[in-house]
């Protein structure tokens, strides 16, 4: 019986994403064009007028700005709104977010989404879990930083600082290794940041308060949609959550909230994934077994100052 459903359930998806993908939003891609104008627009107009709006005005719109960037990219790894890989990345590669290269988060992230190794340490290089080894290997002060990035209070105010230190890390290593494909990210991402940075100087905005006070607090609300994304399960279908958060997030994020309707169906542009979840609600709640929350302020309610158990991985050896 549960094998009927669960091929009824496909079936239904299929025919309701069809209807969908032959509607005309999803064939023009209208909304993501429509979003990279008013990121880019956003972005660009907020830092060139900032003296006319203000200091603060400006930092908060920046943050919202740059935040959104950063989903805009995780949609365009995903094939929106084109279906060629170099003109999505063309719209990603500049630095708005100051970390990252696109390239390489593009790569560690499709590689997260390998069904099976979802939250396996080592093999999900997004995973936050570590091998028994790895754990072992920590520090005592290594492991107190972790128990609190793993409070909602730490996801917010030490995680970015871990990644930033963790990918600075890998960008030392690529080169100090000579991985050439790599530096090759990472000179052309210096190169395009040292140009926002120049252009900032002549708009009288400062890059360094642009780093400590935009990019890293839009890197911190990114970390609220990661906290307990993932969790540790035998069956891969209840390892995403699904996040039933308000409008304000579910704009931010590009609805990556109902992140197990993105995982079953990477492909799915962001603004199909509520309506594909909205339809088959009771199915997904059923098949990642209840790991349903009603909003961010559950979790920050409830590990505002209590760590989660995301340690160890419960399988590694």
């Amino acid at each position: 019986m549960g094998n009927r459903h669960s091929l009824y359930l496909h079936e239904q998806q299929r025919n309701h994403i069809r209807e969908l993908a032959a509607g005309f939003l999803w064939r023009s891609e209208l909304p993501t064009w429509l979003l990279i104008l008013a990121i880019y627009g956003g972005w660009f107009a907020t830092l060139a007028y900032w003296q006319t709006l203000g200091l603060l005005p400006a930092t908060l719109l920046l943050i919202w700005f740059t935040a959104w960037y950063m989903s805009l990219q995780h949609e365009l790894i995903h094939g929106h709104p084109t279906r060629v890989a170099w003109l999505n990345q063309l719209f990603g590669t500049l630095p708005l977010a100051v970390w990252y290269p696109y390239g390489l988060y593009r790569d560690s992230h499709l590689a997260h989404h390998r069904h099976d190794h979802l939250t396996v340490p080592v093999d999900d290089p997004e995973s936050y879990y570590f091998t028994r080894e790895s754990w072992a290997r920590l520090s005592r002060w290594h492991k107190r930083a972790i128990h609190a990035r793993n409070t909602f209070a730490g996801r917010l105010l030490l995680a970015p600082l871990l990644d930033i230190m963790q990918t600075l890390g890998g960008a030392a290593a690529a080169f100090r290794h000579l991985r050439w494909r790599a530096m090759g990210m990472w000179l052309m991402h210096g190169i395009l940041l040292a140009a926002l940075f120049a252009w900032m100087v002549r708009v009288g905005f400062s890059p360094v308060w642009f780093v400590l006070a935009v990019s890293y607090p839009a890197l911190a609300l990114t970390k609220v949609r990661s906290f307990l994304e993932h969790r540790a399960a035998d069956d891969p279908l209840a390892r995403s959550v699904i996040n039933e958060a308000g409008p304000f997030w579910r704009v931010l994020f590009l609805n990556l909230n109902y992140h197990s309707v993105h995982h079953d169906l990477p492909g799915v542009p962001w603004y199909g994934l509520k309506a594909v979840y909205l339809q088959n609600r009771e199915a997904y709640q059923r098949r990642n077994h209840g790991f349903v929350v009603k909003g961010y302020g559950e979790w920050l309610r409830r590990f505002w100052s209590r760590a989660v158990d995301v340690t160890v991985h419960p399988g590694s050896k």
